[in-house]
């Protein structure tokens, strides 16, 4: 199976100066068998209180789409007065759903929808190497694809969006290392699923943020993602509130130095989820207790239901990965970390030393030991979030070859 045409979702808010570089990207890709698809939005209300200016620049912004002809391009407006969002159903997640259930009736199941957002960037052959990519993992249900955030000359945006990218790497590290099927990291802008695996989900459920990381668990659940693409994407560091949770609003929250809601979680409590993931055979059979377990074992009797419901040992272990998925593991790791009385960056040398020391020792020298997000300098950092980059990769390569 070949696939044929790529299709663009793009979703846009207040982004007229952020799109010209995305479509001169678009333009000069030497995969020429795309088509773009994009909705402008906002909720209506905003026309009528102090948000109006965003209407006004989704305005420019349709404007600037129907001026373009060396692009096919189809703009769906839900941004015009009388056509924007009501003040129940709106946000990226909306729009992203939008896009794509607009999307199938164009596509034929070979064909493919790639997410990429206004303020991302990428090589010309970005969209050859997804395809790529596809025809080589034919039965794979979507890709994941790796991201690299740019640095800017905003020292404040560079410290900020650094800390979340080293705390997502950290996170996507260690669900590599237990083995979870649930170790893909969830950017809008890079997502690619094949026409006929997001017809097999029933599509995307909408959320007003975090629809990526849903919708790469409801296909996760469905069948086997791609996590390694030779090429990246490369998403704009910025402060933003376009979305509820996400890169922008940890970036402003970190800002004020409140990084709560972005801990770097003890490796340790990976480990209590690795236990659950080897015990799960034996709990066919019978009931075990470990933390992960009574973390949500209110009823004492978790898994009758799975087991009433699954023939085998088989299909018990895939229907207790699908119960205690990425949500769930989340969970307990928030409410675990709270038990942990040491500092994101105590907790993160730990860990290095502790499984990669010969590459740490070999990468760093000894002040690293020393390394603070707020303290040490961008280029340390920098040095950081790249050298977790490289451990990321290496898994994402291993589990490539597998596929």
């Amino acid at each position: 199976m070949s696939f044929k045409k790529i299709f663009l979702a793009l979703p846009v808010l207040n982004e007229i100066d952020s799109l010209p570089k995305l479509i001169n990207c678009i333009r000069n890709q030497t995969y020429k068998n795309f088509e773009v698809f994009v909705c402008v939005n906002q909720p209506e209300e905003w026309w009528n209180n102090d948000k109006k200016y965003i209407c006004e620049n989704n305005q420019k912004t349709i404007e600037y789409l129907k001026n373009i002809k060396d692009i096919k391009i189809n703009i769906i407006d839900k941004s015009c007065r009388g056509k924007a969002w009501d003040d129940k159903h709106y946000g990226v997640g909306f729009a992203r759903k939008t896009i794509m259930d607009a999307i199938i009736p164009f596509a034929k199941d070979d064909d493919i929808i790639l997410s990429v957002d206004a303020d991302t960037t990428f090589e010309a052959d970005y969209f050859k190497s997804v395809v790529d990519n596809f025809n080589i993992h034919k039965n794979a249900t979507a890709l994941s694809v790796p991201y690299y955030h740019k640095l800017t000359d905003d020292e404040e945006a560079n410290r900020a969006i650094l800390h979340y990218e080293i705390y997502m790497r950290y996170y996507s590290i260690n669900m590599f290392r237990i083995k979870s099927p649930y170790c893909f990291t969830a950017l809008g802008s890079a997502i690619a699923v094949p026409v006929w695996a997001y017809k097999s989900i029933g599509g995307m459920t909408p959320h007003k943020s975090g629809e990526d990381f849903y919708f790469l668990q409801k296909l996760r659940k469905y069948g086997k993602l791609i996590l390694w693409n030779n090429l990246k994407v490369y998403p704009e560091a910025r402060f933003s509130d376009r979305v509820f949770f996400g890169t922008g609003p940890a970036m402003i929250k970190g800002k004020n130095n409140d990084w709560d809601s972005y801990p770097i979680y003890h490796y340790s409590l990976f480990d209590e989820i690795e236990k659950f993931y080897k015990i799960i055979p034996e709990l066919y059979k019978s009931d075990i207790s470990i933390p992960f377990i009574d973390f949500f074992n209110n009823s004492k009797n978790l898994f009758k239901p799975l087991r009433d419901n699954t023939k085998n040992t088989k299909s018990f272990v895939k229907a207790c990965h699908n119960k205690f998925d990425g949500l769930r593991i989340l969970q307990f790791l928030k409410s675990s970390q709270k038990n942990i009385k040491k500092s994101d960056e105590s907790i993160l040398i730990e860990f290095l030393l502790k499984f990669y020391n010969k590459k740490f020792k070999a990468y760093f020298d000894d002040k690293m030991q020393n390394f603070s997000f707020n303290n040490s300098s961008i280029k340390e950092l920098n040095a950081m979030r790249n050298f977790l980059m490289s451990i990321e990769e290496d898994y994402q390569k291993k589990d490539y070859e597998l596929i």
